[in-house]
């Protein structure tokens, strides 16, 4: 919990100080996965993955619906830098066979800002291929983005993992509508806004995202502004429910992964951490992030683990 912490923790505590007591309504839950099956994998061993959770998940949704009668749903964010057809058909296939999306994951680092664009603009087209991505009246492609290795805007302030500054214009440019990125706490890339969805002003100084303005009815117009981005982060926090030794508590910070599984505790504390929009103080918005491409965090993803968990998740919601 110490790592990170002077970046993290007085944007928890201005978040919870300032946070509605609202009774929930609504709990929105978004599970974004960079989803990397080529990682420390060949191509037979990527399809294999994806073949995985052709099965596994199907199974997982499989008469689990929610309120709505919506089935649980999953984002795949691919690194459009990892294209191959192959392995893409195989994804889009899985996507379309469980309802669920694609969307853009990046990882880059010594580009200048146009060959950075010229990336985008390569990856957008490759996904169009497959049916990816929404499209607005006008035409254009757009889609949401989680930034690899967490470096949103040369946040390492090194040049790793990214290098490219004034990237939340660069992004909004391109056609994207929102990041997904944050947080990355205890990483030393976590930025000192906390569990907020905002709109952050491009600059060329870098770590934009450090500030911005709280999205709500009065911020509408800054949808169209493109030196705008509106950035929706998941839930970041102690979690004094699940302590170190029995003493130190642990952080929260919505990854899923077999040794942190998804819980009803857990959603406990996410609906603590979890933002909302100022006029829908009752609406809260969860974002959840994972490497479900990787075998050790299947079991959680799409196992029996994970149909109990929603499962269980239905039943908590309908007591409250």
């Amino acid at each position: 919990m110490i790592r990170a912490i002077d970046k993290w923790l007085p944007g928890y505590l201005a978040s919870h100080w300032s946070r509605s007591h609202e009774r929930t309504s609504d709990l929105m839950i978004a599970v974004c996965d960079h989803f990397e099956p080529f990682h420390k994998t060949d191509k037979a061993g990527a399809l294999k993955r994806i073949e995985t959770w052709h099965t596994g998940f199907g199974a997982v949704q499989k008469d689990q619906p929610d309120s709505d009668g919506e089935l649980p749903k999953h984002t795949f964010f691919y690194p459009i830098e990892q294209y191959d057809p192959d392995v893409i058909a195989a994804l889009e296939e899985l996507a379309r066979s469980t309802g669920n999306e694609v969307e853009v994951h990046l990882h880059h680092e010594g580009e200048t800002p146009d060959q950075l664009r010229e990336v985008f603009r390569k990856g957008i087209h490759d996904f169009g291929q497959h049916g990816f991505l929404t499209t607005d009246p006008e035409g254009n492609k757009r889609f949401a983005f989680i930034h690899g290795n967490w470096a949103l805007d040369d946040a390492n302030l090194d040049g790793s993992g990214c290098g490219v500054r004034g990237e939340l214009r660069l992004l909004r440019e391109e056609g994207c509508l929102a990041d997904l990125t944050m947080p990355s706490a205890p990483h030393h890339a976590q930025c000192r806004m906390v569990n907020r969805i905002y709109y952050s002003k491009s600059t060329l100084h870098g770590r934009s995202h450090d500030r911005g303005t709280l999205a709500c009815d009065s911020t509408q117009h800054l949808r169209d502004e493109t030196d705008h981005l509106l950035l929706v982060q998941g839930p970041l926090g102690p979690d004094f429910s699940h302590r170190k030794w029995g003493l130190i508590p642990r952080i929260e910070n919505g990854d899923l992964t077999n040794h942190n599984p998804p819980s009803i505790r857990r959603v406990r504390q996410w609906l603590r951490l979890a933002p909302a929009i100022a006029n829908r103080p009752e609406w809260r918005f969860v974002k959840l992030h994972t490497h479900g491409a990787l075998e050790r965090n299947q079991t959680v993803l799409i196992s029996d683990l994970a149909r109990a968990y929603h499962q269980a998740l239905r039943h908590h919601a309908e007591k409250q």
